[in-house]
């Protein structure tokens, strides 16, 4: 058996979808086998709808543990409504429901039940166990701000239900006569104001027998608590395999918004609700159809994709007259308008945005109008948001975000107030050093941020900030602002100059007086730098690959360095943070030298031999990660996957190209994964990309054609791929050397050329 199933994943296979609905192939466990140690997704199986307010998924953690389901437990606690964007960021807006028969028991520890992956079933539009110390068999399937529940109980006149709206404040009241019980959770983990509270609703299809209230174990004497830990339980009475459905929808706004959203099940029944959900994520997923590849890669690719469709989450409602509001989690009022929401931009500006750019940019255009809202209401840009402003990261990739939006074509909100937000950012300090620039005056009067006058990460903030001058440089010329406006931003955008050493050939952290820090160590993880070292940061230059190609000495140079990545040992100095965090132990164990894609600066370095005249490197390189790095398993990632940028890396790179500068209209070409795919835009055109010969051995580009006409370039550009176009690669297992070696193959470089 062990030599079929070896040879039956690595032989290319035609698999076409008409075998099979994408949603098929999707694996929502992919990520989810992570500790605080070692990171193989740091995921949890989000039961949901694309971009849906709510999400669902089974507990297996302790309340309040990041880890909120790890593939690894035996025990699950309850099904849990989570806003949960990162185990490091943590959740918010979280209840859960658990069946438990036989003794009553709402301890989270005690009710626990055993249950196996042998008798679980999760897909993203449907969640199924069987909790095995209750004899129950417990089923959800989501809409965007609702949820239908089944639950399968054995013949028992006590067959309850214990609904928990956890601690640090909390509401619980059983309405028996209604066959309703209505509560909030204030439970969260920052980025909310004082009136922050998740309202919900549930309705059952079956009377109650029993009825009660608790704080934590403390039985209540009414059937209405408010309290530090409130909890409700209701029972029914079952015959043996007699179903119990409830009907759960939930709002950021108030009790009765939550019974509006509770609409959107309707009369429906469970498997009604089921197939709504299947539909929904077929109509996406089905939006790019690959085929010619093994069954493992299939699932790799629709799994990625189904984790780049979930964030950022949809922050609005619709209200009694069906317009659309928010509760505003940075001042507390209801207000009109689209939010988005649980988002690191740090992590997304690179893939997942320019992802949407391509497919979406209707919602893009949502999400603009989201971050109009956000500036209106708290005087800043969200630069990590859960599901208000967050603690966390450093840049200000929200210009990358705007700009690419803009210049991408996405309208239908107020772009001038998103500069003016972007103009702000440029010159100030924010309330968090997450928002606005940490240590712009130094930055915007030195060219860097400085390295001894206690900011830290200040060498990666300066790369950061740079490549963010450059996206506000390219939008203020489509604004047609004034020339020395675009002047001073071009002329920032070249910053990135300053924290290279020419000396050691690397970025550097730099001090106020122009020195160098010192003493200097390139695999020093953080100090200087954000989660990685010199090696990761000093490729990012995504807007003048050029210009730091002079830096290094030239092409020879600059591709012996990209080489020397992968050849280095992974040796590491972890000083900066006193332990060695997962981040450098998922490098160290990967056997790929110094290169770490489990963490995103480093993540578009395999294209950059495109523009230094080896694109064959590229193809090795990225065929190379994607093959080592990605599979459909519960250790499927090589590190965290944030948001969506993992997955988008792979989901770009598996089509054959990549969004090296977001800001920018071009795609790098990398090596396409499978023989053929079709990608439908949704301006009714298709991209189509045929790979002739796609076997793994045959990872490289041998000739291109571009609507049937030779092509040589080693980039697409934007405006041809929403045209609608037909790339067809012939595919060899030996490097072409003389292809997409000359200037006007390279991708965009500032130094080389204007955009």
């Amino acid at each position: 058996m062990a030599l079929f199933v070896s040879f039956h994943l690595t032989t290319y296979e035609s698999l076409a979808l008409t075998d099979r609905n994408p949603v098929d192939w999707v694996n929502p466990l992919m990520g989810t086998d992570s500790k605080f140690e070692l990171s193989n997704g740091n995921q949890y199986p989000v039961i949901a709808l694309p971009w849906g307010m709510n999400f669902w998924s089974p507990q297996t953690g302790k309340m309040g543990d990041g880890w909120l389901y790890q593939y690894s437990a035996d025990k699950i606690r309850g099904i849990k409504q989570t806003h949960q964007a990162s185990v490091w960021i943590g959740d918010y807006g979280q209840f859960s429901l658990m069946p438990v028969t036989g003794s009553l028991r709402v301890d989270e520890e005690a009710r626990a039940s055993w249950f196996s992956h042998k008798a679980e079933v999760v897909k993203p539009h449907y969640y199924s166990v069987y909790l095995a110390d209750h004899d129950v068999t417990a089923e959800v399937a989501p809409t965007e701000r609702a949820a239908k529940f089944r639950f399968t109980y054995p013949e028992t006149d006590s067959a309850y239900l214990v609904i928990d709206a956890f601690d640090k404040g909390s509401f619980i009241k059983v309405i028996p006569a209604e066959r309703k019980v209505i509560g909030y959770t204030t439970k969260n983990s920052g980025g909310v104001p004082a009136n922050f509270k998740n309202y919900f609703v549930m309705t059952f299809d079956k009377p109650f027998t029993y009825a009660a209230t608790y704080d934590h174990t403390q039985k209540q004497s009414g059937l209405e608590y408010t309290g530090n830990h409130a909890i409700g339980v209701i029972a029914f009475q079952t015959k043996r395999g007699e179903q119990v459905q409830a009907s759960v929808a939930s709002s950021f706004i108030s009790h009765e918004q939550a019974e509006r959203n509770l609409a959107e099940l309707g009369d429906a029944e469970f498997d009604t609700v089921k197939a709504k959900g299947e539909a929904i994520w077929n109509a996406e997923l089905g939006r790019i159809a690959v085929t010619g590849g093994t069954d493992d890669q299939l699932r790799t690719f629709y799994s990625c994709l189904y984790r780049v469709l979930l964030y950022p989450r949809k922050f609005y409602e619709y209200d009694a007259a069906g317009a659309i509001v928010h509760y505003s989690p940075y001042n507390g009022q209801v207000l009109p308008g689209y939010l988005f929401t649980d988002n690191g931009f740090w992590d997304t500006f690179r893939a997942v945005f320019p992802f949407f750019n391509v497919m979406y940019p209707t919602l893009t255009g949502q999400i603009m109008e989201g971050l109009v809202n956000t500036y209106k209401e708290s005087g800043w840009l969200p630069e990590w948001a859960s599901p208000g402003h967050r603690e966390s990261m450093i840049g200000s990739n929200s210009a990358s975000i705007i700009a690419e939006a803009y210049l991408k074509g996405a309208r239908g909100y107020d772009i001038h107030t998103l500069y003016e937000a972007l103009l702000k950012n440029s010159e100030q300090e924010g309330p968090l050093t997450s928002v606005g620039r940490r240590g712009v005056k130094y930055y915007n009067q030195l060219g860097y941020v400085p390295y001894d006058v206690g900011i830290n990460e200040n060498a990666a903030r300066t790369l950061e900030y740079a490549y963010d001058d450059f996206a506000i440089y390219r939008l203020a010329k489509e604004l047609g602002r004034p020339a020395a406006e675009t002047k001073r931003f071009a002329k920032r955008a070249l910053n990135y100059k300053n924290v290279f050493d020419p000396a050691t050939g690397w970025m550097r952290g730099k001090n106020e007086d122009g020195s160098f820090q010192s003493p200097f160590n390139p695999f020093k993880w953080g100090d200087a730098f954000t989660e990685g070292n010199s090696l990761h940061y000093s490729w990012s230059v995504f807007h003048d690959v050029q210009g730091l190609i002079d830096l290094m000495g030239g092409k020879a140079k600059f591709t012996a360095k990209l080489d020397s990545i992968f050849t280095l040992p992974p040796i590491y100095d972890e000083s900066y943070y006193g332990i060695v965090i997962h981040e450098i132990r998922e490098m160290q164990i990967m056997n790929m030298g110094q290169y770490a894609h489990g963490n995103q600066p480093i993540q578009h370095m395999t294209y950059l031999y495109n523009y230094a005249g080896q694109p064959w490197k590229t193809q090795y390189w990225v065929r190379e990660v994607m093959d080592k790095l990605y599979h459909s398993g519960p250790d499927g990632y090589c590190g965290d996957e944030d948001n969506g940028q993992t997955s988008a890396w792979y989901v770009f790179s598996a089509l054959g190209f990549y969004p090296v500068c977001p800001a920018m209209d071009q795609y790098v070409i990398g090596s396409p994964l499978f023989e053929k795919a079709v990608v439908k835009l949704e301006n009714g055109n298709q991209l189509i990309i045929r790979a002739a010969e796609n076997k793994p051995a045959n990872r490289f580009i041998h000739s291109a054609m571009l609507n049937g006409k030779p092509y040589s370039k080693n980039w697409l550009s934007h405006s041809d791929v929403m045209k609608g176009a037909t790339l067809e690669l012939n595919m060899t297992d030996k490097p072409n050397t003389n292809r997409g070696i000359e200037e006007a193959d390279f991708p965009f470089s500032m130094s080389k050329r204007e955009p």
